[in-house]
């Protein structure tokens, strides 16, 4: 097996065949392999099936599944629309934030892939690029230290908001209810314990709260963060 990232090692030669190959062929079966079933559905064997090759055409252009799932992801990143330069800091994260969670429901499979070490792709170098640009060299954030954590802390929230919002549509798709239909199956329950008396704040939100769809409460959710980073981040 190669040393090489996969980015820096080159393609095989063309050849004369009915079925013709290239990493852009293969990744993109793979991500619609990826978007119709999950990752469980993506491997070599169903790849090189999907694209009517043999499997071992295809170890010429990914050398292991890691790979290609390095290359799916990088192909999402590719999708997301980056601020641009000189944009006011908050809003640049916004449109950061809101294309990671566009990308995740274009491609739920992908929020399961962030996270842990940094990807290496040229268009996720890209993105963490202009993600860290949008604060380096403004005041309020005077070292890269600053920056690091500022950035961190969006990323960890879309991560996790994203990631529950993700959960809910798979639990709804494989329950075969919608919202709706298990709060009624689950109401007698929940209206029997919170009689109670024993979880008054649940009872709040149960009768009082505004609920409101995915999307409000991620908005409200990333403006808090904001508004912390901006709070311990403002200059004298």
């Amino acid at each position: 097996m190669s040393n090489e990232v996969v980015w820096d090692r080159p393609e095989p030669p063309s050849k004369p065949s009915p079925t013709p190959l290239s990493r852009e062929l293969i990744v993109r079966a793979a991500i619609e392999l990826a978007d119709s079933g999950g990752l469980d559905e993506v491997s070599i064997r169903k790849v090189a099936a999907a694209l009517n090759a043999g499997p071992m055409r295809l170890y010429g252009y990914v050398e292991t599944k890691d790979e290609l799932l390095d290359l799916m992801v990088d192909e999402v990143y590719g999708e997301i629309t980056l601020p641009a330069p000189g944009t006011e800091w908050r809003a640049a994260l916004t449109r950061i934030a809101h294309g990671i969670r566009e990308a995740a429901k274009r491609h739920p499979w992908f929020i399961d892939l962030l996270g842990g070490r940094p990807h290496r792709g040229p268009n996720s170098l890209a993105y963490m690029e202009a993600s860290l640009a949008t604060l380096d060299g403004r005041p309020e954030f005077p070292t890269i230290d600053h920056v690091l954590g500022a950035v961190g802390t969006v990323m960890a929230f879309v991560r996790g908001a994203v990631g529950n919002e993700i959960a809910e549509t798979r639990e709804e798709q494989s329950s075969g209810l919608t919202e709706e239909q298990w709060q009624a199956a689950s109401g007698p329950y929940m209206g029997r314990m919170l009689a109670t008396g024993k979880f008054p704040t649940l009872a709040k939100v149960m009768y009082d709260a505004e609920h409101t769809s995915a999307g409000p409460w991620f908005d409200t959710g990333l403006s808090y963060v904001l508004d912390g980073i901006a709070t311990r981040h403002t200059p004298a």
